[in-house]
């Protein structure tokens, strides 16, 4: 289990990051959410270990700077360093010094799904493919805590459902538990338990991603007269748009009881509409609200 409790991170007198507490259970999938610039990143290397923490970090009570902790983290930046030399192999060959139970198979599979080439320089390989080598380091490390940031950046998607298959196959063999930082929220929504909203420096929301989503639901209705917003006053609104007779509206709330509020407006068409994370994350961001979920 990691429990943060307290953290905090400035550069210079920029604060990023202002009292985050949370705790990340084993086995668990969670998604790390926020527009450019939340501080997902520094979250990152703050529970890595990259960065001093301020505040508390603690893996099974551990800290991460502790040798017997080391081994069982893996995290993998969005700008992962290597050499001018660096090969596949050579990459595998170097990890194994610090992770000495990295599997040679599952590092091969990988590699040979990927169809890359394990002694050709990595320097030449593009964005996309340097990002499936060190994919499938991690994966064969098979740490017991994965610490992922954009790791859905440069990956087409064959290279993402490998990914993820490979994620949900860890997670069930080794109870590994993962954090992941993207911003392909669909792609989140597909394998995570759960997930972390950053905003404005602290933890706006988290919780389950499937109870999060129903918490939310959406209408199109169709009136013979045109309306106003004042005509939906006193319902639990969190987007309305309104063109003459046409409304789209997301409400907060049971969504059987949302369309019985509704239903009394006498809407002569009401259709509900499908939302998925990504939606209710831009929800969330733009009204500066959350749902505590814990």
């Amino acid at each position: 289990m990691i429990e943060i409790k307290g953290l905090s991170h400035s550069f210079g007198t920029k604060e990023v990051l202002k009292n985050i507490d949370l705790t990340i259970p084993d086995g668990t999938v969670m998604g790390l959410v926020g527009i450019n610039g939340a501080g997902k990143s520094t979250l990152l290397r703050l529970i890595s270990g990259v960065y001093d923490a301020k505040g508390h970090v603690l893996y099974d009570g551990k800290s991460p700077n502790e040798e017997e902790t080391r081994k069982d983290i893996f995290f993998l930046p969005d700008d992962p360093y290597y050499t001018t030399a660096t090969t596949p192999n050579k990459l595998f060959d170097f990890y194994k010094t610090f992770y000495p139970d990295c599997d040679r198979a599952t590092f091969d599979t990988l590699i040979s799904k990927y169809q890359l080439d394990p002694k050709k320089n990595v320097r030449n390989f593009s964005k996309g493919m340097r990002r499936q080598v060190f994919i499938a380091l991690a994966l064969a490390v098979k740490p017991k805590y994965l610490l992922l940031d954009e790791a859905f950046d440069g990956l087409d998607p064959l290279s993402r459902k490998i990914f993820k298959d490979a994620i949900i196959t860890l997670v069930e063999e080794e109870n590994t538990t993962v954090l992941i930082s993207s911003h392909s929220l669909r792609e989140l929504e597909d394998f995570c338990d759960r997930f972390v909203l950053i905003d404005n420096n602290v933890v706006k929301s988290h919780g389950d991603i499937a109870e999060h989503v129903a918490r939310l639901c959406k209408f199109e209705l169709a009136f013979t007269e045109e309306v106003k917003q004042a005509d939906f006053a006193g319902l639990p609104i969190v987007s309305l748009d309104i063109k003459s007779r046409f409304v789209t509206i997301v409400l907060e709330g049971d969504k059987e009881k949302m369309r019985e509020r509704l239903s009394a407006l006498s809407p002569a068409v009401m259709d509900e509409m499908p939302l998925d994370f990504e939606e209710t994350f831009i929800h969330d961001v733009e009204s500066g609200r959350g749902y505590e979920n814990a």
